[in-house]
């Protein structure tokens, strides 16, 4: 039997598992098997991921786990440490792991040492935020900085922002960031309202220097700086995370201002190297090299554990299961910490980008799903928004909870109470609220029976609804490198096993093309090029409505 036989088996034999009777139901799994904690979780030091409650019973497990193997996993798995190929499309390595390596990894890229070029780099990253928070490196007037501005967008934006909120809110943080990555010009004007020019460092992140949306937004600070200091000012302000030198030193940037990294760093799995460098200027050099430490420590979990115990492995085979056994087609991302408030976000360009495909390696459009919506907010923000639909809604939608066991401040009464949330949400998603249930609670607080026979469908929960908890001591920098990472890894678990490429974003390219055959029509006067009826039209009535301003 061929490879292409064995996998298109494994595939049958879970969508056979998922058309059993009952093969939805959760709470009936409990009653089997009071012992589902036990059996259908796993741990990797302090972080646990239980997944009991899902309708994953030992069949199906195994039948995930017969997939995995089928597909070849582990052989991919060792491919992609071992710097090969992976994406295909752009003839590239992914090696992001050796970003968060050490020298003595020897992780390579092709022929490339990406552990000794990753650490080189990181060696200049430290040597330049230690003398920015030491005053010696300072603006042009000798102001020692009091904030970073990071310019960028997608995996120079989101990835940043939220381990930067992450970590300076559990340690404090030497300067002040702000993030600016919407080229709506509100962003930029906001910055140069509130920030003192002569204290402000600009990071510039941008691989080719080209990306419209950043260089709009740092052609903007410049001109800021410029005005305010001086043109000479720009160089002591401005530093590039690029490697496109000649445009950086156009720009005003000294040599020893530009951190660069290679293109086996796809972006969205960027903020471990130079692109990080807000995350180290504004939370410390300490807190960024732990959570450095903790993707490395999760890398090589995810490397070295079999499959039945590996963390990102299991992460990705309940997510196929959602997906593909269940049809369904979305995945909420819940965090009782309010320091991940920007870990959905992060997660929906980390999978979506990553996933959301539909041409699998070999060229031809795929016959299965692939990666669901993503969203997300913090706990308990959640409960009192989208959670809803997802307990009473038509769709049924899988959620991830994530908690620390342990705050990082002075408030034990209030973590509690968001652990009882975070733990209550779970339990009502799985066990609901029968009718009888509800009557009888109406009746036992006097509830007249006509008002009884009207309102108790709408307090019905049907339950069986799926969730899995990532559970750690406490969120601190090692602990957020090593969440990040198992997410990176379940991405590329799932991309594999849905035969797509995880590490290429086509898709965000004709948006971007269009945009500029656009651009000159929005001029006043410019005659208005062809476009389908639609976009000439909005065109037209955009240009009526600025002239009617």
């Amino acid at each position: 039997m061929n490879n292409d036989s064995v996998l298109s088996g494994a595939w049958n034999r879970l969508a056979a598992l998922a058309a059993r009777p009952g093969a939805r139901d959760i709470r009936a799994r409990f009653d089997a098997d009071p012992a589902r904690p036990r059996r259908f979780s796993a741990s990797h030091g302090d972080m646990t991921l239980d997944f009991s409650k899902t309708a994953i019973d030992g069949e199906a497990l195994a039948g995930l786990l017969d997939l995995a193997h089928a597909a070849d996993l582990d052989g991919f798995r060792r491919r992609l440490f071992a710097g090969a190929m992976v994406n295909a499309t752009e003839h590239r390595a992914a090696m992001h792991m050796a970003l968060r390596s050490r020298a003595a990894d020897a992780l390579h890229a092709g022929t490339e040492d990406a552990s000794a070029i990753a650490a080189h780099e990181r060696g200049l990253m430290q040597r330049f935020v230690a003398g920015v928070h030491r005053g010696a490196i300072h603006g042009a007037t000798g102001e020692a900085f009091d904030t970073v501005v990071n310019v960028g967008i997608g995996g120079s934006d989101l990835g940043p922002l939220m381990a930067t909120e992450a970590l300076t809110m559990a340690h404090g943080g030497v300067l002040h960031a702000r993030f600016l990555s919407n080229v709506d010009g509100t962003g930029a004007a906001a910055v140069m309202r509130e920030l003192d020019p002569e204290r402000t460092l600009v990071l510039v992140a941008s691989k080719t220097f080209t990306t419209d949306e950043t260089m709009t937004n740092a052609r903007a600070l410049r001109a800021w700086i410029a005005d305010s200091l001086g043109e000479a000012a720009v160089a002591s302000h401005f530093a590039a995370l690029s490697t496109n030198l000649a445009a950086v030193a156009a720009f005003g940037i000294a040599d020893d201002r530009v951190f660069g990294f290679r293109d086996w760093v796809g972006g969205r799995f960027s903020l471990w190297s130079p692109v990080g460098l807000s995350i180290a200027l504004a939370a410390g050099w300490e807190p960024f090299q732990a959570m450095l430490e903790g993707g490395r420590d999760m890398d090589a979990h995810f490397r070295d554990a079999d499959f039945a115990d590996n963390l990102p492995v299991l992460l990705a085979l309940v997510g196929i299961w959602h997906v593909n056994a269940m049809g369904y087609g979305n995945q909420a991302v819940l965090a009782y910490d309010d320091r991940l408030r920007r870990f959905p976000a992060f997660l929906q360009q980390l999978e979506m980008e990553s996933n959301g495909k539909s041409v699998g390696l070999d060229g031809k459009r795929v016959s299965h799903r692939t990666c669901p919506v993503i969203f997300g907010e913090p706990g308990t923000n959640a409960q009192h928004s989208f959670m809803q639909l997802v307990h009473q809604g038509t769709s049924v939608i899988p959620v991830d909870f994530i908690l620390a066991a342990v705050p990082d401040h002075d408030r034990p009464d209030a973590h509690r109470i968001l652990a009882a949330n975070a733990l209550a949400q779970a339990a009502a998603l799985l066990r609901g609220k029968s009718r009888p249930q509800v009557e009888t609670e109406m009746r036992a607080a006097g509830v007249p029976e006509d008002e009884i026979a009207a309102i108790a469908p709408h307090r019905v929960f049907t339950g069986d609804r799926p969730s899995s908890t990532i559970m750690v001591r406490r969120l601190d920098a090692v602990t957020l490198g090593r969440l990040i990472a198992l997410y990176e890894h379940k991405v590329a678990v799932q991309g594999w096993l849905w035969q797509v490429n995880s590490f290429d974003q086509w898709g965000v390219e004709l948006g971007k093309l269009l945009a500029r055959g656009i651009l000159p029509d929005l001029a006043p006067g410019a005659p208005i090029g062809r476009h389908d009826p639609s976009t000439s039209a909005l065109i037209a009535r955009f240009r009526g409505l600025r002239d009617e301003a």
